[in-house]
């Protein structure tokens, strides 16, 4: 039988140049329903599947594809001489390109308001089996997934050669896109079911698309590339230079920052009706504040620690205005970030030729917080998120005297802020700004000391927040000393009363949450 090309396709870009093609070859094109429609309205003559399999499309459109005579095109061995006598025999065709692209499962399941059934009819069956089979025989077949690779095979038949180096790369690329299409079909299956939120997966598929090639990974000298699930959701880059992979961490980091997901009102605190802006350097937040407008929200972080400012990175909740461009072209910094920019604060921040200005969705910040978060450690895996069978945290005045209203509020936003940074972590708050920021000690009196001594006028008054319990007095005794009167800490130490007996001298105030938040 003559050598054939098999079409199926929902995203129909490129297939008529292609198809027509194959047809001067002189191979026969099979397709299903719907693509042989198109091709043959645009006059290039194709054949339903069903003259292979001697079947209708059935079931819906369930079943078109899935017969021992499709697959055997696809899977027999052309070099093995009794495998070309059972196709002759049983009229098999000699299936050498299949193109085939997936039902929109993705696109469906991220449209608001998708039902479960409309759902599971974007489940490609037949669609998944063509490209594993045709992958599998690559060194005959030549399997295309995408639109994208259809120049490069057009360009190898026309020089009479398509390169068994050329299919076995198109057939890793099919390999590639069955995993990451299984991989969203479970998650989202899991996530409507309610299995994510009451357990963690049995096993974690990780098969994530290329969403964007970097300058370098973490050094120079390293190519690397960015994989994301949803590419949706990566930044709109509206300026500057291209990204490194350190860039999307302080990114991601700052971002972080910007949630309220766990600012509850619970306390008294009222953080949602702030603007936030956000200053990470290496990770690290080196400046947070809660104001009533952008442009002081803004000015005021990066003056909290201006120089440790310096090339950091500035991400804010609200749409950056022209008050808050004028502060931010005062600084050298690598990326601006925020959900909009207005169009002079825009023309202002492009003057800065390199400077990468990030547009985020609104939702962007509270979604990762609340998200599947993983790690790497042992070439393994680590997957965490809130546990929903856990307790509600609780906070715990334990001095004799209580914190004041101020203090109640610089308490909760220090609390919100010292999640974010490295332990052993302190974070020293005043009037609504980050005023000291200490990261990654090796203990926490000395951790509490450089923050204080990082603050200096600004711990005058001001709340303190430790990510882990004060093993001793003396961790509390130095946030006094700096200046500091109110102290959140968890609770936990076996020296626990001997820190709450410290504060009743030092007449400061302090609470014990029983949560800790050790970022390492």
């Amino acid at each position: 039988m003559p050598r054939a090309a098999l079409f199926s396709v929902s995203d129909k870009t490129g297939i008529a140049e292609l198809a027509a093609l194959l047809h001067e070859r002189g191979d026969a094109i099979y397709a299903t329903t719907g693509t042989r429609s198109f091709l043959e309205d645009r006059g290039i003559p194709a054949r339903d599947v069903s003259d292979v399999t001697g079947f209708p499309s059935l079931f819906g459109g369930r079943v078109k594809t899935l017969h021992p005579k499709v697959f055997g095109a696809l899977l027999y061995d052309r070099g093995d001489a009794e495998q070309r006598a059972q196709a002759r025999e049983q009229q098999i065709p000699e299936i050498a390109t299949v193109v085939v692209n997936l039902y929109p499962f993705e696109a469906t399941v991220a449209q608001p308001g998708t039902t479960l059934s409309e759902a599971i009819e974007q489940i490609d069956i037949g669609g998944v089996a063509l490209l594993r089979a045709a992958a599998k025989n690559f060194a005959h077949v030549a399997v295309l997934t995408d639109a994208s690779q259809y120049d490069a095979y057009r360009e190898a038949l026309q020089a009479g050669n398509v390169p068994l180096a050329l299919r076995r790369k198109f057939a890793v690329a099919a390999f590639e896109r069955t995993a990451a299409y299984d991989n969203a079909i479970s998650h989202y299956l899991a996530a409507a079911g309610e299995v994510l939120p009451s357990a963690l997966p049995g096993a974690l598929a990780l098969a994530v698309p290329l969403a964007k090639r970097l300058r370098y990974g973490t050094n120079p000298q390293e190519r690397a590339a960015f994989y994301l699930a949803a590419p949706e959701r990566l930044p709109d880059q509206l300026h500057g230079k291209a990204l490194s992979y350190n860039n999307l961490l302080d990114l991601d980091a700052a971002l972080r920052l910007l949630s309220r997901a766990s600012l509850g009102s619970e306390f008294g605190v009222e953080g949602a009706r702030f603007v936030r802006a956000a200053v990470v350097k290496h990770t690290v937040p080196c400046g947070v504040a809660q104001r009533s407008r952008v442009g002081l929200a803004v000015r005021d972080a990066l003056h909290a620690d201006a120089v440790s400012a310096f090339g950091g990175i500035v991400a804010s909740d609200a749409p950056v205005d022209r008050d808050a461009a004028e502060s931010l072209a005062e600084f050298f910094l690598e990326i601006v970030a925020a959900p909009e920019f207005e169009p002079d604060a825009l023309e202002l921040l492009r003057k800065k030729k390199n400077l990468r200005i990030m547009r985020f969705p609104l939702f962007l910040p509270d979604q990762l917080a609340r998200e599947l978060r993983l790690r790497s450690a042992l070439g393994g895996v680590l997957a965490e998120d809130e546990d929903p069978s856990a307790p509600p945290e609780q906070w715990r005045v334990v001095s004799r005297r209580q914190p004041t209203p101020r203090e109640w509020h610089d308490l909760a936003f220090a609390w919100d802020v010292v999640r974010h940074v490295k332990s052993n972590g302190i974070v020293i708050v005043r009037d609504g700004v980050t005023r000291g920021i200490c990261a990654g000690q090796t203990n926490r009196v000395g951790a509490v000391q450089i923050a204080a001594q990082r603050a200096g006028e600004g711990a005058r008054g001001a709340a303190c927040a430790s990510d882990g319990f004060f093993t001793f007095a003396d961790g509390l005794e130095a946030a006094v000393e700096g200046g500091c009167t109110a102290i959140i800490a968890p609770h936990g130490s076996i020296r626990d009363a001997k820190v709450v007996e410290a504060a009743d001298r030092l007449d400061a105030a302090l609470v014990f949450s029983s949560y800790r938040y050790f970022l390492h």
